[in-house]
């Protein structure tokens, strides 16, 4: 009887409570619909980090905060016997999706071919190509872009590699590429003769690496000039299979990527073989926690000289997205708080002063006070719940339209343009379920402030209230 009462008196006024449940309604609407926007965004981001450089990564103690300076001298020892207890832990086991080495490098790259006489510092990275692509397929939130045809790496081919599109432009490879908007940089007019360092940079290159693999007239090569982890001048030959474009300028204009043997060969030369990472890309994301305090553990326990960091601290970036985004909903979802708090208790007060004299002929009755408060309240949770159940509704509609719609967009740090698309509610029951029982625990305390005005009026005042 109480539920049905409640029903009737919101339907007394249907204007008034028609507009503020269309004040729920919309809130409910906008906080699902920015909610699913950020959580998109979220989940975007964390793939595209998890597909690049996994979820976590084992370095020598000390690089993290002074290795990108000298990376040949935080090279872990005996990497591959760490990956394989890694990869033997039972506990780390189900968890391991990938398990991979890197080497960081930095140096200078130079194109002394056609006349060319360009050179530029890059920062380069060997991977296991193999690896990498099966990284590359990491989507636990089915939200990665369909992978585009393009040059890869490859592990039969041990000395190519790509160069970020500010790379190439800058050491004149447009042409020899096919680049589109890539300019041609003009002859410069204090140019020397390129010859005199092409044979010097061939001739060490011919001496680390055999004389049979340095010039292959099918790709643009580059000469790669770094120090080995003894100090001595390196050089290796690359050859360019293609751009990957880098989504940041200062990276596009640096980058470089190569198998991990020619990595290792530029910085090691003939000196043992080391890697700079062990990166692991889990199963699931949730198990984050779990696997790295199981990696600290073994690495306490065979007193390794190894630490662990995981995406968000190598990527600071990652972080302050997530904040950022996170302090934009909290303000929405409080300006969207304090319109249905006024609206409710602005209805709701209407509502008492309408039926003053009932509520002193039904408190004349032998209605108690408690009876009369709760009358108001019940009518406050339920506009809010049947006004937020809407709002969940137009949510989905929205969503699905938006998703459907076929729009692209380019995320902060992508060099192309992915598809657009929102996290339905049902993708994210916390967020759907949180906004809903806040606005229907916000609608009910609205009615609060009124429900106890209506049940402290007197009630002969109320009987011949006019």
């Amino acid at each position: 009887m109480l539920f049905k009462i409640a029903f009737r008196n919101i339907l007394r006024n249907r204007r008034r409570s028609l507009m503020t449940g269309s004040a729920v309604a919309v809130g409910a609407m906008a906080m699902l619909v920015f909610g699913g926007y950020i959580t998109y965004i979220f989940a975007a981001f964390e793939t595209g980090l998890v597909q690049r450089i996994g979820h976590l990564t084992v370095f020598r103690s000390g690089y993290f905060v002074f290795g990108a300076g000298n990376p040949a001298g935080y090279g872990i020892d005996d990497y591959q016997d760490v990956m394989r207890v890694i990869a033997a832990d039972p506990v780390l086991r189900p968890m391991i999706r990938v398990i991979t080495p890197t080497q960081s490098l930095l140096g200078i790259a130079g194109n002394f071919s056609g006349g060319n006489n360009a050179a530029k510092t890059f920062l380069g990275t060997g991977v296991i190509p193999s690896n990498q692509q099966r990284m590359r397929q990491w989507d636990e939130y089915g939200v990665a872009p369909p992978e585009v045809p393009g040059p890869r790496l490859s592990d039969d081919a041990p000395q190519r590699g790509l160069i970020g599109g500010g790379m190439a432009r800058i050491l004149g490879l447009c042409q020899e590429l096919k680049l589109e908007n890539c300019p041609t940089p003009p002859p410069s007019r204090d140019a020397t003769p390129a010859a005199p360092v092409d044979q010097n940079l061939t001739a060490l290159a011919q001496s680390e690496l055999g004389s049979g693999d340095v010039k292959n007239a099918t790709m643009p090569q580059l000469d790669l000039l770094s120090a080995t982890a003894n100090g001595a001048p390196n050089v290796v030959t690359l050859e360019v299979a293609g751009v990957a474009v880098q989504g940041v300028k200062e990276l596009d204009d640096n980058y470089v990527a190569m198998p991990l043997q020619l990595a290792q060969q530029l910085v090691y030369g003939r000196g043992e073989h080391k890697a700079t990472g062990i990166v692991l890309q889990l199963v699931r994301s949730e198990d984050l926690r779990a696997a790295r305090a199981r990696l600290q553990t073994l690495i306490a326990q065979r007193h390794l000289d190894l630490e662990v960091r995981d995406f968000a601290e190598l990527t600071p970036f990652y972080v302050q997205v997530v904040r950022l985004f996170s302090a934009i909903f909290l303000f929405i979802t409080l300006i969207m708080g304090v319109i249905v708090l006024f609206a409710v208790v602005n209805t709701m007060t209407m509502n008492v002063m309408e039926r003053t004299n009932e509520i002193g002929t039904i408190r004349a009755m032998g209605v108690r006070r408690n009876g009369i408060r709760l009358q108001f309240v019940t009518e406050g949770w339920m506009l809010g719940a049947i006004a937020a159940t809407v709002g969940v509704i137009l949510a989905f509609i929205v969503e699905a339209v938006i998703n459907h719609a076929g729009l692209t967009w380019l995320p902060p740090g992508n060099a192309s343009s992915v598809p657009f698309r929102l996290a339905t509610p049902a993708e994210h029951p916390p967020l759907l379920i949180g906004t809903w029982l806040a606005l229907v625990l916000l609608a009910t305390v609205a009615a609060l402030l009124p429900a106890n005005r209506a049940a402290r009026l007197p009630v002969v005042d109320a009987l011949r209230h006019v």
